[in-house]
């Protein structure tokens, strides 16, 4: 693995990082208030390609590799996770899911605009009894002439309202269990859909999350990706690719926190020194620097591994636990460094430590995670 970086990943990165500081922090601690949709900025990183940017170019994607996907995230999270988790969806769950198993059909009707960013998109797998344990989902359809009648509700839908196109993940046969299950692509303003309320919640306040109830919703056989059965499978293996977007996520979160300690440790006096001077802040920093570089490099080892067309599921489920738990450890740490300053909203962090809990939890939690490595290990 070479750990230089091409100029094209460095050049992205750079971009990334620009609209970032320069764009993104002057509203984030409002848009966060008010629960705000990111609107005008998804338009703008939109524009930069980052919507669609590891969509291969001939279907309007960014042709973007892995490594550079991990970078773009990871600076746009050091300030705004609510936006990084929007383009996550969109690249990992939805676009990656369509291009790697749709069909050519498919891929013209709703991969294309998704990867260019006229359209956006959401992942609808999580049931009120179906969150950790996707082999039971309620969500049902119905297999008829020339489509399928789809009944249930799925909840915690990033890009619920906003969005143009779902994945939706269904069971057909019951008695098969898992291996019933289906995968489709619906319109969101197909009849019988509804959404619930706008969830408020602790922290990626504006990103934005309902639950969907579909009501004998009409889906064209055609809309069914994969064969009959595949639908586990396939949310298996898109989430496999999802993880290194969170993964890369919690880094930015937990790398955000780090450069605000350090530059507020370099500005704060106490006891007559600036307190990055006291051992206790200094240490602090040090287990910092390198639980934050240790998860950067499964990041990165996971992306590479994708990129390279070598199995990477053991990987990001490693990414993900480790990168996820490290984000929760470094905000918690950064607060306690700011103090008092830490506690308040002006001071970004936390906001950043609120951001970090939700990485151990959505996209599969740090126990499943766990259960997936474990597996890994053990299997003969």
């Amino acid at each position: 693995m070479n750990f230089e970086f091409s100029e094209e990943q460095l050049m992205i990165q750079q971009a990334a990082r620009d609209y970032a500081q320069r764009e993104l922090i002057k509203d984030v601690i409002e848009r966060d208030a008010k629960a705000e949709f990111p609107t005008e900025h998804v338009k703008n990183l939109t524009e930069l390609g980052f919507m669609g940017m590891v969509v291969d170019t001939k279907y309007d994607g960014g042709g973007m590799d892995t490594v550079s996907y991990v970078l773009a995230m990871e600076e746009i999270c050091k300030v705004d996770s609510s936006l990084g988790v929007i383009i996550s969806v969109n690249n990992s769950l939805v676009c990656y899911g369509i291009e790697e198993f749709g069909t050519e059909e498919q891929k013209e009707k709703y991969l294309k605009p998704l990867a260019s960013g006229e359209k956006l998109g959401a992942f609808l797998l999580s049931e009120p009894e179906a969150g950790s344990d996707a082999t039971h989902q309620r969500t049902t359809a119905e297999e008829k002439d020339d489509h399928y009648l789809l009944n249930g509700t799925k909840n915690w839908i990033t890009n619920a309202n906003c969005a143009s196109t779902y994945v939706v993940i269904a069971q057909t046969h019951p008695e098969k269990r898992h291996k019933g299950i289906n995968a489709f692509l619906v319109d969101k303003d197909s009849p019988g859909i509804s959404l619930g309320p706008h969830e408020d919640k602790m922290g990626m306040r504006s990103s934005d999350t309902h639950s969907v109830m579909f009501t004998d919703v009409k889906v064209p056989k055609e809309n069914r990706i994969g064969e009959d059965g595949f639908g586990f499978k396939f949310a298996m293996k898109t989430l496999d690719g999802g993880r290194i977007g969170i993964a890369a996520q919690a880094l930015g979160i937990a790398s955000g926190a780090m450069e605000r300690a350090i530059q507020y440790s370099k500005e704060r006096k106490a006891f007559g020194t600036e307190i990055a001077n006291h051992q206790a802040i200094a240490f602090k920093l040090s287990d910092m620097a390198v639980k934050i570089e240790n998860a950067r490099n499964l990041c990165l080892k996971s992306a590479w591994l994708k990129d390279n067309k070598k199995p990477y599921g053991l990987m990001s489920a490693m990414a993900k636990q480790y990168a996820a738990d490290i984000a929760m450890e470094v905000t918690t740490e950064a607060v306690q460094i700011f103090g008092g300053y830490g506690y308040v909203k002006e001071y970004h962090v936390e906001r950043l430590m609120r951001e970090a809990k939700l990485t151990q939890i959505y996209e599969g939690t740090s126990e499943v995670q766990k259960i997936v490595i474990s597996r890994a290990l053990l299997r003969d």
